[in-house]
């Protein structure tokens, strides 16, 4: 199995870990917290997460160079780029450390809804997150030299044994009396432990070496020209994800914060399905560009990507719509109410239907990354979320949690469906295929699927074991419709193909 197949595989052990493991553990940090707290924990970590903009897109920068230094078998190149990019990062951290210190006094005056043992909670886990954010910069930088080899399966099931190992004490610490500082205190000790292992690996497996052969100017512009525009898609993430957090920490309570939350978890969660087919074709869509492939190249692989990411993004959609309130009750209702457990449905809901299509294209960004063409999405993007944000704002004075995120989706439809004549004029992807054949025997299926799965509803209760039931029952009628009438034979091979090395390990 190639790095890449084994990248994607260890991608979904990824996210079913951490969605199963963080649907376990989020009502369980939460009842231990207690709300008010939990949304102070989650607030300040979002508002610590704007500055991840600061990364200037060096991350992917190094995913990209590394590649194209590899392809053209450039080792003094690579030397001096990864030292260059390094210098750059050490300079970020400082800045960083000194945009905490300054903030870390208005902290009292921003956040007005919350009280003095809140503030006191508050500066404390900022300050540890300042501190986090300064050495991870230059940490990620290894797992970006990785991704540039196509290493993906060290530092994936590195992550892996991480989440798993980091679930585990959060457990115990909660059980032994600990509190949200304890929490970051613990994420800060497995930051510089994951870090120094990357180091270890890149260095000595990988044999990379940073040297600095010569510094000008034109070289660090070439650097810029490149992350530049990956940077402002970074301020587009912040936007997204964060304003929310930044409007509502400010007009709204912490009880309130974390209505919100809960709904950007779930969304969240959604969207990391499919990027973790997408985020390891950027060095194959480099490869690709650099090989100057043609337009209909791209959309066929497009193609085959957008499928498999619509097909398992369709299957939790489906179910989220179905079923979804119903868990979100169960999960989280206790602590939120059942008007609360409601709101945050919803909240993900509406995330699902505006994230879905981004998604399902996620392989145009990367072909856009390769071809250093992110300067117009990038800027649409920003445009729209920003203007979204401000509109957000706007409802949630009278609407909250539902009126923020409101305006934020409505930004995101009117930038996706914008991009779809820029792919199709510009870059050359032919988007009317793209959508016929992405809709090919799945859509009936779907919709098929859907209409059952409604029926399904109606299966009498309402706790979690009418939970499952259905959930089971859904998912049977899932992949039976699916894999019969929704799927090509390409899909059908791939499946074959992924199963049997499993099936041959149950034989023996």
């Amino acid at each position: 199995m190639s790095q890449i197949k084994k990248g994607a595989f260890l991608n979904y052990v990824t996210i079913f870990l951490t969605n199963v493991v963080g649907l376990v553990l989020t009502p369980f940090i939460l009842n231990y917290l207690g709300k008010a707290e939990y949304g102070v924990y989650t607030t300040i970590g979002a508002l610590v997460g704007t500055m991840s903009i600061l990364d200037l897109g060096l991350t992917n920068t190094i995913v990209r160079f590394v590649a194209k230094y590899r392809a053209e078998e450039d080792r003094k190149g690579e030397e001096n780029f990864l030292a260059t990019t390094m210098l750059i990062y050490f300079a970020i951290s400082a800045v960083i450390i000194l945009i905490g210190f300054g903030f870390y006094g208005y902290i009292e005056s921003y956040f007005t809804k919350m009280n003095a043992d809140e503030i006191r909670i508050a500066k404390t886990i900022f300050a540890l997150l300042i501190f986090n954010l300064a050495i991870g910069f230059p940490g990620g930088s290894f797992k970006g030299i990785c991704y540039g080899y196509e290493s993906f399966v060290f530092p994936k099931a590195l992550n892996i044994f991480r989440y798993i190992i980091r679930s585990l004490v959060v457990v115990a610490v909660l059980l032994f009396g600990g509190r949200a500082i304890a929490l970051v205190i613990l994420d800060t000790i497995f930051n510089i432990i994951i870090i120094f292992i990357n180091w270890y690996f890149v260095y000595f497996k990988l044999k990379v070496r940073f040297k600095l052969h010569n510094l000008t100017k034109k070289f660090i512009k070439e650097i810029f020209s490149y992350s530049t525009w990956i940077f402002v898609f970074s301020l587009v993430g912040i936007f997204q994800w964060k304003a929310g957090h930044w409007i509502l920490g400010r007009i709204a309570l912490p009880s309130v914060l974390t209505i919100y939350g809960i709904g950007i978890v779930l969304g969240t969660y959604y969207g990391a399905f499919s990027t973790a087919i997408s985020s390891v074709f950027l060095p194959r869509a480099t490869k690709m560009a650099v090989g100057n492939a043609t337009g209909e190249e791209l959309t066929s692989m497009m193609i085959k990507i957008g499928r498999i990411s619509f097909i398992i993004l369709m299957y939790i959609f489906g179910a989220f719509l179905l079923y979804g309130n119903q868990f979100v009750f169960l999960w989280v209702g206790k602590e939120l109410g059942e008007n609360g457990s409601h709101e945050s449905w919803f909240i993900a809901m509406l995330i699902m239907c505006a994230y879905t299509l981004p998604l399902v294209q996620g392989f145009g960004n990367s072909i856009l990354e390769a071809k250093s063409k992110l300067s117009f999405k990038a800027i649409l993007y920003l445009t729209f979320v920003i203007t979204g944000a401000a509109f957000g704002a706007y409802l949630a004075k009278s609407q909250g949690a539902i009126g923020m995120i409101y305006g934020t989706v409505a930004g995101w439809f009117i930038v996706q469906n914008v991009m779809n004549f820029y792919y199709h004029k510009v870059i050359g992807l032919n988007i009317i295929r793209f959508f016929k054949e992405l809709f090919h025997k799945t859509l009936f299926a779907i919709l098929l699927i859907i209409l059952i799965g409604y029926f399904i509803n109606y299966i009498p209760g309402s706790g979690w074991i009418n939970f499952i039931i259905k959930s089971i029952s859904y998912s049977i009628v899932y992949m039976f419709f699916m894999y019969t009438i929704g799927i090509i034979g390409f899909e059908k091979q791939l499946f074959k193909s992924t199963l049997s090395p499993v099936l041959k390990k149950l034989k023996l």
